[in-house]
């Protein structure tokens, strides 16, 4: 056997120098970045700033702003620009609501809701491709269900689905202010993966001659391969999607491109109010399952 570790004495060997055991690591260095460090890093934290300043300001408004006005309040962002219109905007006057939301998401708080940029471009599409019947995934705030229901034709029908309770009721109550009855705008509260498979039981929607998504964009492929499999979607129909670009619906855009169902167009627009931010509509034309 070797010659035994003697405690903080050392060890003596054949041929070997005495050595002692007590063995000296140093020190953990505790204290601030010196400044040199903090110098060098200086320009890539101005340069980050100044490049992605849009999204700092995007999420300091809709995060750190909503969160702290939802807890002074106790009200929902969507409850308190309802409150606002109410206060603000004439009854039966759907145009006159939306300019009222505009409005307050421009000088109030931001509601990330479509704008009036993104709505012309929506207004536009539903009145040149006149559905008999609408679907529109993702209620929110009800502000694109009006912008629908304004530019659909006679007799046409617009099923909304929102899986929020809370938010659909702040939407409810904002359809029926600007004067659509339930007959031509019927607000479904629900999942859309739920919804989808009910929609021809429950709620005698056979087709939908245009399709609207809105509401989650990593949920959009999933819910388009619903409505293909319950045959929801006649040969000829449009699917539009918002927010394809920010935050970014690739595997959606992915598929619609390479499947061979869809002949595809994207509309190249901004958000509400941070225009540098680039977003898209996508356009979709079903050609049918073959």
């Amino acid at each position: 056997m070797g010659t035994p570790w003697r405690k903080r004495r050392g060890i003596a060997g054949p041929g070997l120098p005495h050595l002692s055991c007590a063995l000296v690591f140093p020190k953990a260095q505790v204290g601030t970045m010196s400044p040199a460090i903090a110098l060098a890093f200086l320009p890539l934290v101005v340069t980050l700033l100044v490049r992605y300043r849009h999204y700092f300001r995007l999420l300091v408004r809709t995060v750190l702003l909503r969160s702290l006005r939802d807890c002074l309040s106790g009200l929902q962002i969507e409850e308190r620009a309802f409150s606002y219109v109410l206060t603000h905007a004439l009854p039966g006057d759907p145009g006159h609501i939306l300019t009222t939301l505009d409005h307050w998401s421009s000088h109030c708080e931001y509601l990330s809701h479509m704008g009036p940029v993104k709505g012309q471009i929506l207004m536009r599409l539903v009145e040149e491709k006149a559905p008999a019947c609408v679907l529109e995934l993702g209620t929110y705030c009800g502000y694109s269900t009006l912008l629908i229901a304004r530019a659909l034709p006679p007799g046409g029908r617009l099923l909304t689905v929102e899986r929020d309770p809370r938010t659909a009721a702040v939407a409810e109550k904002l359809i029926r202010l600007a004067g659509f009855d339930e007959q031509m705008v019927e607000l479904i509260v629900g999942s859309s993966e739920e919804v989808i498979p009910c929609l021809r039981t429950q709620h005698q929607l056979n087709r939908a001659d245009l399709v609207f998504l809105a509401h989650r964009p990593r949920c959009y492929l999933r819910d388009l391969q619903l409505l293909e499999a319950h045959a929801l979607l006649p040969a000829g129909a449009t699917v539009l999607a918002d927010h394809v670009l920010f935050p970014g619906a690739p595997r959606f855009l992915q598929y619609a491109k390479s499947c061979g169902h869809y002949r595809c167009r994207l509309h190249h627009t901004g958000l509400p109010d941070f225009p540098a931010i680039k977003d898209g509509i996508a356009q979709l034309t079903y050609a049918g399952p073959g």
